[in-house]
């Protein structure tokens, strides 16, 4: 089959087959079988994900990331490959990620079998980006204490962003993402005699003004930071007053600095809530994505990259307020993520991420793969 067949019918297939974070069994068997295929020696160091590995003509191996999780999101596409699984979707475009790094990775046997590929090449089908930090947990189990990673590469679609253009940026291209929630204790008492009740309702609303007014007060102006609220509750019945409360959200900011004074200004208003209210308030951290840091010596490589397949680079001013896992391979080796313009309102493919309606043109994993493709044969060979 021609690539176009090839990247059509694997993204199709994985688009109706999802899978969510830790749960990739069947997609991790289907990508095994692949490589196997193939003849690309492998290895499995979670339960989910796989990592393929080829012996170049020199000593420096790059590594290339896709991601395999899917959502918890229905799908409303009418197409013929859309979703078989309820409440369960590809609505981040990570069946299209996989689908480029397999086309890359053909590409690659191919240059094996000749004796011309130039570098070893690490292949990284990662679980769990969208929950769980399946990046950190693959550093953690030392998949690849046995390889020196001289580079490695990621991609993300971006609806927002044209067809044939390419978001970069040095350094923080994305934001940290860490979780949060508030757990109150208070004590019931009949609405008839609430005085004599210490109301988790009234703690929790303290609470919620006092989270808005974080970005207004105690961080600099100037500093994109995200403190969201996504859900909360309190209260067990209409004339009680409320004995226990909840609050969770997230943070998303790219300066740990910032990450810091949200978390202390959080502490003191649960230590607020306790003073105020005589209720027990606890909140805790969940542990977070940290900013995705592009490394700038790469750059030239990533230019040249796009430029030489004719895709449009465009530098970001700033950073995205989106969470990425891809974070934290900026732990073992220089790394740079892009993200790549899928937006294309003739076809209708115009909706953004996590929504269920995403959708893209299978032509654009081409592009992405003759990207990797130029970053590996051109690697070391570019001016500064």
């Amino acid at each position: 089959m021609n690539e176009l067949e090839f990247v059509t019918q694997h993204r199709r297939y994985l688009h109706q087959h999802p899978e969510l974070s830790l749960q990739e069994h069947k997609t991790t068997q289907y990508l095994q079988r692949f490589l196997e295929s193939l003849d690309i020696p492998y290895e499995r160091p979670l339960e989910t994900g796989i990592i393929g590995f080829l012996k170049g003509q020199s000593d420096e191996t790059i590594a290339f990331r896709a991601d395999i999780d899917a959502l918890p999101i229905h799908e409303q596409n009418d197409v013929d490959y859309r979703s078989t699984v309820d409440d369960r979707m590809h609505a981040c475009g990570h069946d299209g990620h996989t689908t480029a790094l397999m086309l890359f990775a053909q590409r690659c046997k191919a240059l094996y079998d000749k004796g011309a590929l130039p570098h070893n090449v690490l292949f990284i089908f990662q679980p769990a980006e969208e929950s769980g930090g399946g990046a950190n947990l693959l550093i953690k189990a030392n998949a690849f204490a046995q390889y020196d990673i001289k580079a490695i590469y990621g991609v993300h679609v971006m609806p927002f962003v044209e067809e044939e253009s390419v978001v970069i940026r040095d350094n923080e291209i994305t934001a940290s993402a860490t979780e949060y929630r508030f757990f109150i204790e208070g004590e019931s008492s009949h609405v008839a005699n609430k005085e004599q009740g210490k109301s988790a309702g009234e703690a929790l609303q303290h609470i919620l003004t006092q989270l808005s007014q974080i970005q207004q007060y105690h961080l600099n102006g100037l500093q994109r930071n995200i403190v969201h609220i996504g859900h909360f509750h309190a209260g067990e019945a209409i004339n009680t007053v409320p004995s226990n409360g909840y609050l969770e959200g997230t943070i998303r900011t790219y300066d740990m600095d910032d990450l810091s004074i949200i978390q202390s200004q959080m502490q003191k208003i649960a230590d607020s809530a306790e003073l105020l209210f005589g209720v027990k308030c606890e909140v805790r951290f969940a542990e977070g994505y940290p900013p995705t840091i592009n490394h700038p010596e790469l750059k030239k490589y990533v230019v040249e990259s796009l430029e030489y397949n004719q895709l449009n680079v465009i530098e970001n001013e700033l950073p995205y307020l989106f969470g990425e896992d891809f974070s934290f391979y900026g732990q073992i080796a220089p790394a740079y993520f892009v993200f790549v313009g899928t937006r294309n309102e003739e076809k209708q493919f115009v909706t953004g991420l996590h929504t269920p309606h995403l959708n893209f043109d299978e032509r654009m994993l081409i592009r992405i793969a003759d990207y990797y493709e130029r970053l590996l044969m051109n690697y070391n060979e570019v001016e500064a």
